[in-house]
């Protein structure tokens, strides 16, 4: 085994089964690679089992078993794993390769993210930091094909990879994306399409890469900064990648990731309407991106689709609902109960304040 350059983060809230299966998949994938990386579990103040999951798999008291279904091999990877914990302020340990982090709070993905990418920048050996969903696998060949492209990358921003479902696992969910600067809104490239079918898009064709997995160089995060966390939910991968300057995203070919999809926040699928609470934070954050990105040509646009989309929520889908809830995130207005409901406390305090004023870039 090697020691490869590479820190992963993934943030985890009351998904401590899928944290288990994602960590588990990550660790088994490096052993069959032939290295060692630097992991970080960020807790975002999960108010279930998941910390209990967390340490229960790293000890080997409760013995891993692979979900059935998985569309690929998992050789369990030997306990106990030696888990270091701590809070955001954790000082590194160079003997650390895994670890727990606690945040105080549910700081919503992006101050998830950011206490472990701090966290993981303190360890100088570092080049790589790779953001992955604790909802997602991955499969050994997927690493080995970063492994290889790693070392090859020069001075990249963020790289990506294919991001298919889980179930079906041949459906492609996002090979990158591209974000319209009139409306703001988003498109996964390749979404619904075969994998085996589809070539990789080019990587001039991105314009931004989905969170769920995505890989940042040292020389970005230190140049740019975290990612923005008044968000909390939706956008800050976008608005991360705007502000790579010169730097290009680039596509890994082979590093494919399975991903159950937004399965705790109600994200939308192909056959499903995403949930009030998805449709605020990605209505919010859509326009929160335009205001900062694209002030002037773009906010009479952005503001109008936000009033056909709710209309055709209302007139197509017949939901009044997910419609409040658009027009309320686009305009400033009060959440809906049914969105407020979902979060309380310190976590309420941070998802629904007012959102910055910032300057252009």
């Amino acid at each position: 085994m090697r020691d490869f350059p590479l820190g992963v983060v993934i943030v985890t809230f009351n998904s401590g089964g899928e944290a288990v299966d994602c960590a588990e998949s990550l660790l088994a994938a490096a052993q069959a690679a032939g290295v060692r990386l630097r992991v970080a579990l960020v807790d975002n103040a999960s108010d279930d089992d998941t910390v209990a999951r967390l340490r229960g798999w790293a000890s080997g008291e409760t013995p891993y078993a692979a979900p059935v279904g998985l569309p690929f091999d998992l050789s369990p990877v030997a306990k106990p794993l030696d888990l270091r914990e701590g809070g955001a302020d954790l000082a590194p340990d160079p003997g650390a390769r895994l670890t727990l982090l606690h945040n105080a709070a549910n700081r919503g993905f992006a101050g998830g993210v950011n206490v472990g990418l701090a966290y993981l920048a303190q360890f100088s050996d570092i080049e790589h930091f790779w953001v992955l969903n604790p909802d997602s696998v991955v499969p050994p060949e997927a690493l080995t094909a970063l492994v290889e492209t790693l070392p090859k990358a020069g001075d990249y921003a963020l790289m990506g990879g294919r991001v298919t479902y889980l179930d079906p696992s041949d459906m492609i969910q996002i090979d990158g994306g591209k974000v319209n600067m009139a409306t703001g809104v988003t498109a996964n490239i390749h979404l619904g399409q075969s994998h085996n079918d589809t070539p990789p898009p080019a990587s001039d064709e991105l314009d931004f890469i989905m969170g769920a997995s995505m890989i940042a160089s040292r020389a970005f995060y230190e140049e740019v900064g975290p990612m923005r966390e008044e968000y909390f939910l939706y956008y800050e991968e976008v608005d991360w990648a705007m502000r790579r300057g010169d730097r290009p995203l680039l596509f890994c070919e082979g590093l494919r990731i399975y991903h159950h999809a937004g399965s705790s926040i109600g994200s939308p699928t192909l056959s499903r309407l995403a949930s009030p609470f998805s449709l605020y934070f990605k209505h919010r954050g859509r326009m929160m991106f335009l205001r900062r990105f694209a002030p002037k040509r773009s906010l009479l646009t952005g503001y109008g689709y936000t009033l056909a989309y709710a209309a055709r929520l209302l007139l197509r889908h017949r939901a009044p609902e997910e419609a409040h809830a658009v027009l309320a995130a686009a305009f400033g207005l009060r959440p809906p109960a049914s969105v407020r409901a979902r979060l309380s406390g310190p976590a309420a305090e941070i998802a629904f304040a007012a959102p910055k004023r910032t300057a252009l870039l």
